[in-house]
């Protein structure tokens, strides 16, 4: 891995920006870094927060270079002149996973202090796909409006709700679901979640 200061992009890939903030849930990032890693058509740009690492830390054991080799760019969450701040970067879309609701106030506000948060307020601006994977419990008022008003800004909240209905028997089953539906929001990765059949009378 590289950092974005040091490497060309490749034009024709589909660029793609994954961020780590601060909420539970690291696990859900891991595996979709994993994902995007064996996607050879896709071009990933990471930024993790530094409450970010501090959950992949305690969640996993790992930090931010154990994750060397899963994405094409590991951007640090200060340096909010690398490429994907800016527009004319052309990232196809981004996800935050999981998303703080710290991250989701800023980019709701459009208080762009990091790398993540400005990135973010790029898509917005430029109208492209952003998947704020927010992970908190129970919601406040504040919660639920800054969830409102990202959404009428275009972006797409989706918390990691678990699907029971696919009967999931392992912890692994659901995250694997999840990142599976995440995957499609991004365009990538079609046929990773089984199709509702419909009810089946038994």
């Amino acid at each position: 891995m590289l950092s974005g200061r040091n490497r060309q992009s490749v034009p024709t890939a589909t660029r793609l920006i994954v961020a780590m903030t601060g909420a539970s849930g690291a696990v859900l990032g891991l595996r979709l870094l994993e994902a995007l890693s064996e996607v050879s058509e896709v071009e990933t740009h990471l930024v993790v927060s530094d409450a970010g690492e501090l959950n992949l830390q305690h969640e996993l054991g790992m930090t931010r270079q154990n994750l060397t080799g899963l994405a094409a760019v590991l951007h640090d969450v200060n340096d909010i002149g690398a490429q994907i701040a800016s527009g004319s970067f052309g990232a196809a879309g981004m996800i935050v996973v999981p998303c703080s609701m710290k991250t989701l106030a800023s980019v709701s506000h459009g208080f762009a202090d990091n790398l993540i948060t400005r990135a973010a307020d790029v898509m917005l601006k430029e109208r492209r796909k952003l998947i704020l994977m927010v992970r908190e419990a129970p919601l406040s008022l504040i919660h639920l409006r800054n969830m409102v008003s990202v959404t009428e800004a275009g972006a797409i909240v989706f918390p990691p709700v678990p699907a029971f209905y696919q009967r999931p028997e392992t912890l692994n089953e659901m995250v694997a679901h999840t990142v599976g539906h995440a995957l499609e929001l991004l365009g990538v990765g079609r046929g990773c979640v089984p199709r509702w059949a419909g009810l089946r009378k038994e």
